[in-house]
């Protein structure tokens, strides 16, 4: 998990302020919009997968991704500061799923209505980051 970050690292830590602020469409987010997006996400995934992995059969809330990015203020925050709250977020989320037996990682619960296993959550950290990495490349880079 941990050389995703890495990769972007590499991929958006010398862009320039136009660069990272950019929209390819007027509805679309920016690269740094997007990174504060991974952030929030990681945070409501691990929380969930914590909840299930403890046995919790709560049916966890949904959350407006929109909404979370209307009020991050991801375009006034420094992109080091950015990267630097992913690369804690991403130790902690590793730190925590070093820990889960084999038992906790297939027990189930329901998160926004859907039936969900704590290894799903896991794993879905994991390609949430490489789809958006995916769509940086592909979408605000000409040579990713």
């Amino acid at each position: 998990m941990k050389d995703i970050q890495i990769e972007t690292e590499k991929i958006v830590g010398n862009l320039s302020q136009d660069e990272l602020n950019y929209r390819y469409d007027k509805d679309k987010w920016t690269i740094k919009d997007i990174l504060v997006h991974l952030a929030d996400c990681e945070r409501i995934f691990i929380y969930r997968a914590m909840r299930i992995a403890r046995g919790d059969k709560t049916d966890l809330p949904g959350f407006d991704e929109k909404l979370f990015s209307l009020n991050a203020n991801a375009s006034n925050r420094q992109i080091t500061q950015i990267l630097r709250e992913l690369n804690v977020l991403r130790d902690s989320s590793i730190a925590f799923i070093e820990t889960l037996t084999e038992e906790e990682l297939n027990r189930k619960g329901i998160a926004n209505g859907c039936p969900m296993s704590t290894r799903l959550l896991v794993n879905h950290i994991y390609g949430h980051h490489k789809h958006h990495l995916t769509i940086i490349k592909e979408k605000y880079l000409r040579n990713p």
